[in-house]
């Protein structure tokens, strides 16, 4: 896998890990009083899913942050660019140049196989009425 997949497989994980460390936080969150006005939240008797719970922004924050550490390491990985903006700018163009006589070598070697795929079906429709012609009527 290329490195530019890389990071993007890494991204949509800390993506992943985003969205279900809120998730989960929203969800298991004890209830807390908004306001005066509201009655006091029922209270939350310890169990073994209150003190997991505890642990979660933890484990989750810790795997947020290793994710984070794998990107930095991919984007470190990344080649640095020779030249600056204006040596890209040129790479480019050779590229494109490049690019466009490899097209119109292309549509030369598509117009020659055209033309001989013309040739082809002429002498196949004469071969067939030489053919038919030559059938004797029954």
């Amino acid at each position: 896998m290329d490195i530019i997949s890389q990071l993007q497989e890494q991204v949509n994980t800390i993506a992943a890990l985003t969205f279900n460390t809120f998730g989960t936080l929203q969800r298991d969150a004890p209830p807390v009083r908004l306001s005066p006005n509201y009655p006091e939240p029922p209270p939350v008797n310890p169990t073994e899913d209150s003190i997991n719970v505890a642990e979660q922004p933890k484990q989750m924050s810790a795997a947020f942050v290793k994710a984070a550490k794998q990107f930095d390491a991919l984007v470190a990985a990344l080649p640095l660019s020779d030249g600056g903006e204006e040596a890209q700018l040129k790479r480019i163009a050779e590229l494109q140049d490049e690019n466009d006589a490899v097209g119109q070598e292309l549509q030369k070697q598509l117009e020659a196989a055209e033309k001989e795929l013309k040739q082809v079906k002429e002498l196949f429709n004469q071969a067939t009425d030489n053919c038919l012609n030559l059938k004797k009527p029954e």
